[in-house]
């Protein structure tokens, strides 16, 4: 017990503390800890962008290869990464997203092992649905046929995708454990990774193609050993970094209770990964059928090539916020699964104004280029022309495009995946797509028509992606991350009320928060408890 005197000096004494000035903070902390949010999102955003490059880079390599050894080749692996971006990798990379937020709010409440559980899951998940994919890839050419592709082109693409039927194998690996690295900040090995498998990948293309002379067959393979090479180096990095034999928890429980637990984590697995798959197959799908209506327009050879060009285009651009998205992902995962709700809300507040910051620079470098770009590509006058017009309004469609893939991974972080999909739907499907066609086919602007639809989808889609990240309860979000990962970091912060009455009878307050102390930071080791005496 202690009279007021004395908790009045409690309270002065603890409020110079440096855990303390930690959160009373002064007038100019707000702006300090937005630009310490800024350089946490940044510093997972870069490594993640130079792996996108790298990435970017090596299929580059292989479209150069596809082009050297004619246009029949090059047609039909086009023609073929085009069918297996539909009909595999969207669901594949969406399916993994599932696990994105499960591990961020996991590895934010130093849950350990629900990051593994989740890890072998998605795999497991993965492979699953690699089994219809391969028999829809094994069909591939009496299906092109059903819908009267030209037979030499067909025959070369399936050619090309029965050679990257183990890719289906290496992607049920890869993606999973990016994200899991990806989630607890690990980018940098991501990045040495992806820069070593692209310098093996130029001499693999000329050895199997120039060498061995297996034609496209050869280019298909040189990307499935590229992928094999990085998911070797990604598992000797788990291996020899021993992040996997993080453990957190004994495995003590009955049987029953672990079956239960089982069950519970496949449920929330699959609730979020169903609902990430179809947002992301929405979009990826969008950009496949404007190439299809560009091929029913008045000059369909010139519109469907400079159409290629600018997805081109948009794929170098989207890069950069596709990057900032996945750090943004990332902080607001382990914010809310350290049951810290306030620094969720500035990472989202702060991942938006870096992605609107993005949109901008994206803008500029369009206009910038956009009278040269296309020239990189081709000479033909009439695809220049349609190139050289479409690029603004894509530097237009990046202002939207740009903050709303931020506010992307503000869902993926907090674990509304549904959300994500809603939005999809409705700005490029109940926005976009009656613009596009419209605007294309019945109000006169043909292929500028298409790419105002892109512009009004890209601008649907920012709108409502702000206002359901505006719409957020933090608190609530930060409760359900505590709900999905079973617990939180310890280290509760309990706030007594001070006794003003003097009868030292204090209440306690309505509130709890998780700290680290100065001493604690960064360290995964220790959790301590910490009474504050303050008034509520």
């Amino acid at each position: 017990m202690c009279n007021t005197e004395e908790c009045n000096h409690q309270q002065k004494s603890l409020l110079t503390t440096p855990l303390i000035k930690k959160f009373s903070g002064g007038a100019d902390e707000p702006a300090a800890a937005a630009l310490a949010e800024a350089r946490s999102i940044l510093r997972l955003a870069f490594p993640m962008a130079a792996t996108g490059l790298l990435l970017y880079l090596r299929s580059m390599v292989s479209m150069l290869f596809l082009g050297r050894l004619g246009r029949l080749p090059l047609a039909g692996g086009a023609l073929a990464i085009g069918f297996a971006n539909i009909t595999g990798y969207s669901v594949l990379s969406g399916l993994a997203m599932g696990m994105e937020p499960v591990c961020g709010q996991a590895f934010g409440a130093r849950r350990h092992a629900l990051l593994r559980s989740a890890l072998r899951r998605t795999v497991l998940l993965l492979l699953l649905a690699s089994v219809p994919i391969a028999a829809l890839w094994l069909a591939m050419h009496r299906t092109l046929l059903l819908f009267r592709q030209d037979p030499d082109i067909t025959a070369a693409a399936h050619s090309y995708i029965l050679a990257s039927l183990p890719d289906l194998l290496l992607q049920s690996f890869l993606h999973p454990l990016r994200i899991y690295l990806r989630t607890q900040s690990i980018t940098l090995p991501l990045t040495a990774a992806a820069a070593a498998a692209l310098l093996l990948h130029l001499p693999v293309n000329y050895l199997l193609v120039s060498v061995l002379g297996l034609g496209i067959r050869g280019v298909a393979v040189a990307s499935v050993v590229a992928n094999s090479n990085l998911l070797i180096f990604l598992l000797l990095y788990v291996y020899f970094s021993g992040i996997f034999r993080r453990t957190d928890d004994d495995g003590s429980g009955d049987d029953e209770t672990k079956a239960a637990e089982r069950f519970g984590e496949w449920r929330s697995l699959l609730n979020l990964a169903i609902p990430s798959c179809i947002s992301v197959c929405l979009e990826w799908w969008w950009y496949e059928i404007m190439i299809l209506l560009c091929g029913l327009l008045l000059d369909p050879k010139s519109a469907v090539a400079s159409m290629g060009i600018l997805i081109q285009t948009t794929s170098l651009v989207y890069i950069f916020p596709s990057s900032l998205s996945f750090g943004v992902s990332t902080r607001v995962s382990n914010e809310l699964g350290a049951d810290r709700p306030e620094r969720a809300r500035r990472a989202a507040e702060v991942g938006l104004s870096c992605g609107a910051a993005i949109g901008v620079a994206a803008l500029g470098f369009t206009l910038a280029v956009r009278k040269v770009w296309g020239r990189m590509f081709t000479e033909d006058a009439a695809i220049l022309e349609l190139t050289t017009a479409a690029l603004l309004m894509v530097g237009m469609a990046e202002l939207g495009n740009c903050p709303q893939t931020a506010g992307c991974g503000v869902l993926r972080g907090s674990a509304r995946p549904r959300a994500a999909a809603n939005v999809n739907m409705g700005a490029f499907y109940g926005v976009g797509m009656p613009v596009a066609i419209g605007l294309a086919f019945w109000g006169g602007l043909d292929f500028r028509g298409m790419w105002f639809g892109m512009l009004a989808a890209q601008a649907a889609c920012a709108a409502m992606m702000l206002a359901a990240v505006r719409r957020t309860d933090w608190t609530m979000q930060a409760e359900r991350a505590q709900r999905l990962t079973g617990g939180g970091n310890g280290g509760a912060v309990k706030m007594i009320n001070s006794d003003s009455d003097g009868d030292g009878n204090g209440a306690v307050c309505d509130k709890d928060r998780t700290v680290r102390s100065a001493t604690e930071e960064g360290d995964e080791k220790t959790n301590v408890d910490v009474v504050l005496v303050v008034n509520c």
